[in-house]
């Protein structure tokens, strides 16, 4: 079979979820067996959202072949259970970049460059890269933005001239958009959704298929009005309504015959339905849990929710995993103190510190593991929360009082925390770290050795700067002990404290790799563990969220 091609577009609002649509759609083919992988086309300048602020964009997911990508790759990954790549996720700063320098090494032949044909025919090439150089039977395309939006423009066009050139049965094309519910009025307003595809159509696509973002269920007369005036089939206009869980989606459009839609009109000799039973299992114990915790996240980007996003899901496949619902309060770092330590955290039942950058709020990280190590509550340090673990320890346990991380603080004594060899001679920014997947040995007898159940793991990274070898004897002499190595390098990947019920941290970013399906091992055992702390603490479940 052909690879088939299909192609997700938005309009009228931002954030209705194009992401989770597509994955949702994926899962179900998949779930068909059906080969199928997703790719994301963002419209902004930037090659790679790494060096953008998470309150910019959120997230920035990491692959593991160590590309920086925008955070839908981490929803197609849990969705779909498969590995994405760099070829997953490109960006209008990629496409032009390869065609200027494709220019400044006279591939054009003296040509005068132009968005149309040679910015489209690259967008193009790269829709197609993954059909043609993988073993997909579809691959479906979201494409970021909203129609109408100028930097989306030239996206639209690779589109249309796709649906030209590609056989119909190959090509399709899906357009989530928003249909509002007007309280004063009391009735849902198709209108915009009418503007959106008429849009749509004057850039030259036609949708096969409209998804209606919807409050309220869309009566058969309003799923009619929408089908006549944007042209498409009446059954084609389908409802994607507020869902409990972002896992219930794919059910829900399942319901809504979307699958079915797809296969028919691709063509796809493969009409079984679905086998769903994982998903429901999963749903089932996520739904119904039998216990609770409250975790604290102590970051400083809590105000985006999108910022954690594969951690806060990572600990909704683990709550499942426990049946356990998994409540997490978000603590800004930097207005965390010594001072105010034990009443913001003293109802909490386990302290995850988060990854991050710069100076900002350490110290607030530093005071939540202080209060957890010597609490005995279940602490989970990642990535920057590991470091932060290293310095709480030299300071306050081998009395190193100025210990810090060189990326904050160069003239320190004691520097705990450095900068890898490898990374001394960088100067540009972007998707230069240590990035992607590394081996990591963990030590028999170990936390860590007892969690994963294996002696050696491989997991993601996105970090300059690493525990220092030189404290490793140090460290281990006072109790805290290095359980986790890169086999190559020697780095420092685990560290944890065998005298506490449960203190880990870890270099890497495991949450990258959880999905329903398959919960990640250290989010699983440190939900167990804050289940073991409220069982012992009773205090903790009798006060009130």
């Amino acid at each position: 079979m052909d690879t088939k091609y299909i192609f997700v577009t938005g309009g009228v609002a931002s954030s209705l979820g194009k992401g989770i649509i597509a994955a949702s759609l994926a899962k179900l083919l998949q779930a068909r067996g059906l080969r199928v992988t997703i790719q994301k086309f963002d419209p902004y300048i930037n090659i790679d959202p790494g060096t953008l602020n998470p309150y910019e964009h959120g997230e920035c997911y990491v692959t593991e072949d160590g590309a920086e990508t925008d955070l839908d790759l981490g929803h197609y990954e849990r969705f779909l259970g498969v590995h994405t790549s760099k070829a997953n996720n490109v960006t209008t700063g990629k496409i032009y970049h390869t065609v200027i320098t494709k220019e400044r090494e006279g591939a054009y032949l003296g040509k005068t460059v132009q968005i149309v044909p040679h910015i489209t025919d690259e967008i193009k090439r790269r829709m197609l890269l993954l059909g043609k150089t993988g073993n997909w039977d579809i691959v479906i395309t979201e494409i970021g933005g909203t129609v109408g939006d100028m930097e989306s423009q030239p996206f639209v066009e690779a589109v249309r001239q796709l649906q030209w050139e590609l056989p119909e049965e190959d090509c399709m094309s899906i357009h989530l958009t928003l249909v509002p519910y007007l309280s004063a009025a009391k009735e849902l307003k198709t209108k915009p959704t009418q503007h959106s595809v008429q849009m749509l159509q004057q850039s030259g696509v036609q949708p096969d298929v409209i998804v209606c973002r919807t409050e309220h269920p869309l009566t058969p007369e309003l799923r009619k009005k929408v089908a006549l005036f944007c042209n498409v089939k009446p059954g084609h206009v389908i409802q994607s309504i507020d869902a409990w869980s972002i896992y219930q989606v794919p059910l829900n459009m399942h319901e809504e015959h979307l699958d079915e839609l797809v296969v028919r009109h691709l063509q796809v000799d493969n009409f079984a339905q679905p086998d769903m039973k994982e998903w429901n299992e999963f749903l089932s114990k996520l739904r119904h849990p039998k216990s609770e915790v409250d975790i604290a996240l102590v970051g400083k980007y809590v105000e985006l929710q999108d910022a954690y996003k594969s951690i806060l899901e990572a600990f909704v496949h683990a709550g499942a995993a426990n049946e356990c619902k998994v409540r997490v309060h978000t603590v800004h770092s930097e207005h965390l103190n010594e001072d105010n330590a034990h009443d913001v955290l003293s109802r909490m039942d386990g302290i995850l510190v988060a990854p991050g950058f710069g100076e900002r709020g350490l110290e607030g990280k530093v005071v939540a593991i202080k209060y957890a190590r010597e609490n005995n509550v279940p602490f989970f340090g990642i990535c920057l929360g590991m470091q932060m673990c290293v310095v709480e320890f030299a300071r306050n346990v081998l009395g190193f009082k100025d210990a810090a991380s060189t990326e904050v603080d160069a003239k320190t004594t004691h520097p705990v925390i450095s900068l890898m060899e490898d990374q001394k001679s960088t100067t540009i920014k972007g998707g230069t770290m240590r990035l992607g997947a590394y081996d990591c040995v963990l030590e028999k007898d170990s936390l860590a050795r007892s969690i994963y159940g294996c002696e050696q793991i491989r997991e993601r990274h996105r970090h300059r700067y690493e525990f220092n070898s030189e404290y490793v004897s140090a460290f281990e002499q006072a109790g805290l002990k290095a359980s986790g190595h890169n086999p190559q390098t020697g780095l420092v990947e685990v560290v944890e404290l065998p005298t506490h019920p449960f203190f880990i941290g870890v270099q890497f970013h495991p949450e990258y790799k959880s999905t329903p399906e398959k919960p990640q091992p250290i989010f699983t055992a440190f939900v167990k563990a804050a289940m073991a702390f409220r069982e012992a603490h009773p205090h903790s479940s009798n006060t009130k969220k």
